[in-house]
């Protein structure tokens, strides 16, 4: 038996923490396997000790852990007992995913960290950010990045829905394992909130939640952070450039000339945080009609006057990424949380958003932060 409850330890490697998205042993979770002789075959017991009591995804454990045992040969039936992490555990836990620090940190600011982030910006409301972060964080995601999203914008948040995320995050003492749709992790002000009821925070506050959200929120190894800002250039968009110094500005608008006035000032702010702006992206840029013409319902040329201007008032290229086309389907995927970029291949729009998100997932980093295999001599 001692030879078959190795293997069904060796099995348990298999297994993801569907939150954590690493394997339950690494994380210390597989607390025990035994096995008894039966008439068919071996009955095995493995017993899993969660994170908190509370665990919303106990099912999904269950269910990949006995599918995970049930194929090792011998094996007949497998029962999954459930416990939870004594205090110690639970502390040295947070300590492993720190990366062996015991207090939080914000990994994104450290100056070895690869990830790449990016602040979604608009000068004004109604532009289509939100959808826009929405779906470049799933069409990152099915191109194999491990993609987080912040919903920074905290009287507006709406990012939840536009991802279909069902579960709320789970907490272990004071660390935040954020909630995970289409192998996005997201976190939001709303997932804390009761529903209908108005967030009414001034800077302070507001600085510290997203402080929060940065810090206590184990994001894991994030190829992509996208930031979903509230419009406007306040106190949650000076925070970012605070505490993500490294954060890029992506500039949302539209073609209409009100709209992209604003969204120029929203991007020139990055001259005064020193910050860089990736690009410009042009949203509700035409209606297609039933003839194939297309109807500029909110004018022409905004996205490129933007870009235009950046360029030179920041004295770098700033590109203008891509224009998306007004669809029907692109509303109805974030009202029904499935992005539009992973639930057709027929949308003009789609195809903008994908390869937007291809080339910001793409992009070279910079050296600072690199380490280079060189040393002195001499």
């Amino acid at each position: 038996m001692s030879e078959l409850i190795a293997r069904v330890r060796e099995a348990m490697t298999s297994v993801l923490d569907p939150e954590i998205r690493r394997p339950i042993t690494e994380l210390d979770m597989v607390r025990d396997v035994e096995a008894s002789e039966g008439p068919d075959g071996a009955a095995v017991t493995v017993t899993i000790a969660l994170t908190t009591s509370g665990c919303p995804l106990r099912e999904t454990i269950t269910r990949d852990v006995t599918n995970a045992a049930n194929a090792v040969e011998g094996v007949a039936r497998t029962e999954v007992s459930m416990t939870v992490m004594t205090d110690e555990e639970r502390t040295a836990l947070r300590t492993k995913l720190r990366g062996g620090m015991a207090e939080p940190v914000i990994p994104f600011s450290q100056p070895d960290n690869l990830t790449k982030v990016y602040a979604v910006a608009s000068g004004k409301g109604g532009v289509g950010k939100s959808t826009v972060t929405a779906n470049l964080a799933a069409a990152m995601a099915a191109d194999g990045l491990k993609v987080g999203v912040v919903d920074a914008d905290v009287y507006g948040f709406s990012l939840p829905r536009m991802l279909g995320v069902e579960l709320p995050p789970t907490k272990v003492d004071d660390m935040i394992l954020p909630p995970v749709a289409g192998d996005v992790k997201v976190i939001s002000i709303g997932m804390f909130t009761e529903p209908g009821r108005a967030v009414v925070w001034r800077g302070p506050m507001l600085h510290r939640a997203l402080q929060q959200f940065l810090a206590d929120v184990f994001w894991g190894d994030l190829d992509v952070l996208l930031l979903d800002l509230p419009p406007g250039t306040g106190d949650i968009a000076i925070s970012v450039a605070q505490l993500l110094p490294n954060a890029e500005l992506l500039v949302v608008t539209t073609p209409q000339l009100a709209a992209a006035e604003v969204a120029e000032r929203a991007g020139a702010m990055a001259q005064a945080t020193q910050q860089k702006v990736a690009g410009v992206i042009e949203n509700m840029s035409w209606l297609v009609q039933q003839d194939g013409s297309r109807l500029e319902l909110f004018g022409s040329g905004g996205g490129q006057r933007v870009a235009d201007q950046l360029t030179a008032t920041l004295g770098s290229d700033v590109p203008l990424l891509g224009q998306v086309p007004i669809e029907v389907e692109l509303r109805e995927g974030g009202d029904s949380g499935s992005p539009l970029v992973t639930s057709t291949d027929h949308s003009e729009a789609a195809d903008v958003l994908r390869e937007v998100a291809h080339t910001l997932g793409t992009r070279q980093r910079g050296l600072a932060g690199r380490k280079l295999s060189i040393s002195p001599v001499g």
